[in-house]
């Protein structure tokens, strides 16, 4: 039904209630039509225990208008209470289902919430902000389950025992705050039928000399009238205010306006308005200067919107009226309130028309160009069932301040504190021998596309960790004396999660053998297998790091087989090892192949002597040696034969002009 015809129908049933009831009725519409919405709720509730029972149309419609009361001061359990009265009483706008649910929802109830916003649907399928209701429901357990790295908690220097809220940077030292507040030291003197407190004004405070907050106090000067002053934004160079002022009037609403006032040394001076009193037929509420200083952002119930509140802009100084919507990236059928930016150009605005976890929640929007913006739910814990808005950050910090009015059962808002904890992103590597241990003499240089040049020392066990820059890029160069040079590359990600990045810096010694691993030949072939690429690119990539080394690369086989047969087959096997090099951009002037046979056997090391018990460091692996050992034991020491090693023969090729 058309919710006039259902207002309509209290004219017709007043003739049924009381006397007292009636003028309690006529007094909350009086209130209600104010904007006074708290005394509108008192006056209401009065009227509502005065109808009999047995009056349900008019029970229903009373309860209606108290759940709208409560609703607007965010009084969300008495709105729910009341909601739930009015369909109780079969209130016939449909509507009552949906702001039921929103009830619902920000309670926490949400089966009973998705109940009744499929009602609401069922009477309007277009609704789209019972849609949007209905999809938070099925969002918001996901969103609590994964919350963001932000940690949040109640402010305890700014905040008093009535409401505060809309904190805002005031300096650009950021050891200013100037935030709105209800407390008992405003100027009026009056309470106020909307909120059931006295009118806001602003207050400050400010850090000593050890940086720490102190007790907040009014602002100096005149911005702070006798009436509602408040959610306020400053110029680049901090020396003009803008703010919105809202005046009292027992006849008829008074709608918000914006005013500005300008700086001399410590103090405000008075108020004014930003532009001509024509423009104060709609509301003008919540201004935020661009950070560039062009722009003046604010919200508006103009015509020309997308429904409820919008955010619009004018060029600072430019007339309220024929300013510019932001669109519908931006804008909703909802309302869309306390738009503030971060220095780096972000917007943060609150909304209840995207999905979202309560009534208001806050949205970060990033704009590609002048039209377009890519909006994102600043997600749990910043967002929460109540309503949260006005976000300050200090600075390039991804740290500040927000209001919240979570936790408060009577909707009273609160100064939170927030803070991303700092990505911490870092290479932990470690340098040692290929083949033996750990390099304590060893540096590792790192080099950055950020500019970052930097030698680092190792530990004892050969590691070091340096924390390194999200979205930089690094070269890093393990070196040790009497070593090849081993280069590592890695590219820090930029998440916003901590992350490690572990590299193994494996030193080829420039005075003995070193094995080259996972080298397979076919059987009683010289022809390498497919398996073998990955440690021949390895060794390609260590030579063109290390340009001025020559190299032999030996193959060795075990004493199996007729010794001329093994020699020729190692020198080939030596040959294709080299060719493959040669291949893959390797000079072969760097490069020469030696077949051993059987004549040189392996001598163990200390770390195969760890990986094997029954052989000792220094053993040298003869056929005699071996065929003392058990079947199983021969054959891992002939394994430990069958290999292929480069030895370094030259350190200075093409150092001085020549080979």
């Amino acid at each position: 039904m058309n919710r006039l015809a259902a207002y309509g129908l209290v004219a017709t049933l007043l003739l049924f209630c009381g006397c007292g009831a009636e003028v309690s009725l006529r007094k909350g519409d009086q209130s209600f039509a104010l904007g006074e919405y708290t005394d509108a709720a008192s006056k209401y509730k009065k009227a509502y225990s005065g109808i009999p029972p047995k009056e349900k149309d008019l029970r229903a419609s009373t309860a209606f208008k108290l759940g709208e009361s409560y609703r607007r001061i965010s009084y969300v359990p008495r709105a729910l209470a009341a909601y739930q009265n009015a369909v109780r009483y079969k209130y016939p706008d449909s509507i009552v289902y949906r702001h039921l649910a929103d009830m619902q929802r920000i309670s926490g109830k949400l089966k009973d919430a998705e109940k009744n916003y499929m009602i609401a649907l069922e009477y309007d399928p277009d609704d789209r902000l019972a849609q949007i209701g209905l999809e938070s429901c099925n969002l918001i357990q996901d969103w609590k389950d994964n919350p963001t790295r932000y940690t949040v908690k109640k402010d305890n220097i700014m905040n008093g025992r009535y409401a505060d809220w809309s904190p805002i940077f005031a300096s650009a030292e950021y050891d200013q705050i100037i935030f709105t507040s209800t407390r008992k030291e405003c100027t009026g003197e009056d309470i106020n039928g909307i909120t059931g407190m006295k009118s806001c004004d602003f207050f400050v405070v400010r850090k000593d000399e050890k940086g720490k907050w102190q007790k907040a106090e009014p602002i100096e000067g005149g911005p702070n009238s006798a009436f509602e002053d408040g959610t306020c934004s400053f110029s680049p160079d901090f020396k003009t205010m803008y703010y919105t002022y809202c005046s009292s009037d027992p006849q008829q609403p008074r709608p918000a306006t914006i005013y500005e006032s300008s700086r001399s040394d410590a103090a405000w001076g008075a108020g004014k308005p930003y532009s001509s009193a024509s423009d104060t037929i709609y509301n003008y509420a919540h201004p935020a200067a661009s950070p560039d200083g062009k722009w003046l952002y604010f919200v508006s119930d103009m015509d020309g919107g997308y429904g409820g509140m919008d955010i619009w802009r004018v060029p600072v100084g430019g007339r309220l009226i024929g300013a510019e919507n932001l669109g519908p990236e931006i804008n909703t059928p909802g309302n869309e309130m306390f738009p503030t930016f971060r220095r780096n150009g972000e917007l943060y605005f609150s909304t209840d028309g995207r999905p979202g976890l309560g009534g208001l929640d806050i949205f970060r929007a990033v704009s590609t160009n002048d039209s377009t913006w890519t909006v994102t739910n600043m997600g749990t814990p910043i967002n929460s069932a109540g309503d949260d808005f006005g976000m300050t950050f200090e600075g390039d910090y991804t740290r500040g301040f927000f209001s919240s009015n979570r936790n408060d059962g009577r909707g009273r808002d609160h100064i939170w504190s927030f803070e991303l904890p700092e990505t911490v992103q870092k290479i932990t590597g470690w340098v040692y021998e290929k083949d033996g241990y750990e390099l304590p003499d060893a540096l590792v240089y790192l080099i950055g596309n950020d500019g970052t040049n930097m030698k680092l020392s190792v530990r004892e066990d050969g590691s070091f960790t340096q924390r390194i820059t999200p979205g930089v890029s690094y070269l890093l160069l393990g070196t040790a004396k009497g070593f090849m040079n081993y280069k590592q590359e890695v590219t820090a990600d930029s998440t916003d999660q901590d992350r490690e990045y572990v590299l193994q810096f494996p030193l080829s010694s420039i005075s003995k053998p070193v094995m080259i691993d996972n080298i397979f030949f076919e059987f009683g072939s010289a022809t390498l297998t497919l398996q073998s690429a990955e440690s021949l690119d390895e060794l390609v990539q260590l030579l063109k790091d290390n340009a001025g080394v020559t190299i032999e690369i030996g193959a060795h086989c075990d004493y199996k087989g007729d010794d001329d047969y093994n020699k020729r087959l190692s020198q080939q096997r030596a040959e294709s090892v080299v060719a493959y090099l040669i291949e893959h951009g390797i000079d072969n002037k760097r490069l020469t192949a030696r077949g051993y046979g059987e004549t040189t056997p392996k001598t163990v090391n200390r770390k195969a002597a760890e990986q094997y018990a029954f052989l000792k460091e220094n053993d040298v692996l003869t056929e005699a040696f071996i065929k003392k050992l058990p079947e199983d034991q021969q054959e891992i020491c002939n394994q430990l034969n069958r290999r292929t090693e480069f030895r370094v023969i030259r350190t200075t090729y093409g150092l001085f002009g020549g080979n």
